[in-house]
C-alpha cells in the first residue's frame, strides 16, 4: 500500500469530498471508500434520515432515487447517479464532482473507518491466514471495526482497473 510511516495513519486527503450513499449504491460506496473518500452507507436508511445526515455532516448525497433529488432545499447537496454498473457509477461521480484527489487504501471498505499501519505484525497473526502472515510484511487495521487489510490480489486488481481514472 506504500504508506511510508507504517505506524501512522494514512492521510485523509479527500476531506472536501464527503458522501452519504443511499440504499441502492452500496457497491459504489465501497469503491469510494477503497479510493479513500469518506463515504457513509446504511443499507436500510430512510430518505429523511439520509437527508438529515447529509445536512448535519455536510455530505453530498449520492442517489439513484429521482424523487429524492426533487426535494426542496437539498438540490445542491444531491447527485443523481444514472449508471447501474458500480464502476460506471464511480466514473459518473468522479466526472460530475471533478474528483481529483484520492488516498487509496486509507479507509475500511466495510465500515468507512480510517486504516492505521500495523507496526508489529505479530499483533494480527490470528486475524489473517497463515500463508498471508508469512508472505506479507505490511498490514493495515481499521480503527473502528478492527478489520485487517494487506495488499494482496484484490487491491492490485482494483488498482489495475482504476489506472488512469485519477491520473495515477
Amino acid at each position: 500500500m506504500g504508506h511510508e510511516d507504517r505506524g501512522q495513519p494514512a492521510p485523509d486527503v479527500s476531506r472536501e469530498h464527503r458522501f452519504v450513499a443511499d440504499a441502492m449504491l452500496g457497491r459504489l460506496a465501497r469503491w469510494l471508500r477503497f479510493l479513500g473518500f469518506d463515504t457513509l452507507y446504511y443499507p436500510h436508511i430512510s430518505d429523511s434520515r439520509l437527508v438529515r445526515i447529509a445536512m448535519e455532516q455536510e455530505r453530498t448525497i449520492l442517489t439513484r432515487d429521482t424523487g429524492l433529488v426533487k426535494r426542496k432545499g437539498i438540490r445542491e447537496h444531491v447527485l443523481l447517479v444514472h449508471a447501474s454498473d458500480p464502476f460506471e457509477q464511480l466514473v459518473e461521480v468522479k466526472d460530475a464532482l471533478h474528483l481529483s484527489e484520492s488516498s487509496p487504501l486509507s479507509r475500511c471498505v466495510a465500515c468507512n473507518g480510517l486504516l492505521d499501519g500495523v507496526t508489529d505484525k505479530s499483533d494480527i497473526k490470528d486475524s489473517v491466514p497463515d500463508y498471508v502472515f508469512l508472505k506479507v510484511d505490511a498490514f493495515f487495521r481499521c480503527r473502528e471495526c478492527g478489520r485487517v487489510y494487506w495488499e494482496g490480489s484484490h487491491p492490485k486488481l482494483f488498482k489495475k482497473k482504476l489506472r488512469g481514472l485519477f491520473n495515477h
